[in-house]
């Protein structure tokens, strides 16, 4: 690796619950290749109740948050937007920066560009975005911090189900063997017990960890002897990192694989 030490990872998502179901084996993964890690949910879980009131279930969604940062053995950030209430516009670009800025990781670990959600979609946008003018002085985030100038390379994982919001399949650079990180994977994403209760009532989906373990054996299918993974698709360098700087990789060869060209559909 050029960076010494190990690089600063951040995983950015939406909601209390996308890390775990998206990509906290590959998180777990970088963890134990000595990597400092960082779970940060910029959306507060508000709308992710049949029962509770909003200020109930922030702060339940927040515990429970923290409750899984602990067993990864990472630090938490706390939420900066409401649900449905996080937009691509310069203030909220201004807020996400400046926990980018605070943090200065090197590896970023986030949602599709192309997702099945716009909150998704517009987090993706801003971390992006963050990361993009971490170096530039002339733009202020709020609060200010300063600008930094490591590299940065930034990893897309799928959307849930694996396709967009028009049903585009996901295409993976590069697959993640997480079978060892199950249980744990399993244990972060239990406590989540309110987001499980809303997904229950409003979508039927009554074992969350059942179907998050569907989706990295569909993934799995994708590679060659795998039982779990986890796919990512690289961001560009440009603006980032140079074309080499590849961190991800890098730290975990004995556990990465490239796709079959044909991948088989979930």
């Amino acid at each position: 690796m050029s960076q010494s030490p190990k690089p600063v990872v951040l995983a950015a998502v939406a909601h209390p619950d996308d890390i775990e179901f998206l990509f906290s084996g590959t998180l777990l993964r970088l963890k134990e290749a000595g990597c400092k890690i960082h779970m940060w949910n910029l959306l507060d879980g508000s709308c992710g109740t049949m029962t509770h009131s909003r200020e109930e279930i922030i702060r339940i969604r927040s515990e429970e948050a923290a409750r899984s940062a602990v067993l990864a053995g990472a630090t938490m950030h706390p939420a900066v937007f409401p649900d449905l209430g996080v937009f691509y516009d310069r203030l909220s670009l201004a807020v996400v920066s400046a926990v980018v800025r605070s943090i200065r990781p090197q590896i970023i670990l986030t949602h599709s560009a192309s997702d099945y959600m716009e909150d998704h979609e517009n987090v993706c946008r801003l971390v992006t975005s963050a990361a993009f003018s971490r170096a530039m002085p002339n733009f202020s985030s709020k609060p200010e911090c300063p600008p930094y100038k490591d590299p940065v390379r930034i990893y897309h994982a799928p959307p849930h189900g694996l396709r967009d919001g028009l049903g585009e399949m996901f295409r993976p650079d590069f697959l993640v063997d997480v079978a060892a990180t199950m249980a744990t994977k399993n244990e972060m994403l239990d406590c989540h017990e309110s987001q499980n209760a809303w997904l229950d009532g409003s979508q039927g989906m009554d074992t969350p960890s059942a179907e998050m373990e569907r989706l990295c054996g569909a993934v799995a299918a994708w590679g060659d002897g795998l039982r779990f993974a986890e796919a990512w698709r690289r961001h560009s360098h440009l603006g980032f990192c140079a074309a080499d700087f590849d961190p991800l990789i890098e730290l975990l060869p004995q556990f990465i694989q490239t796709p079959n060209p044909n991948p088989l559909l979930p």
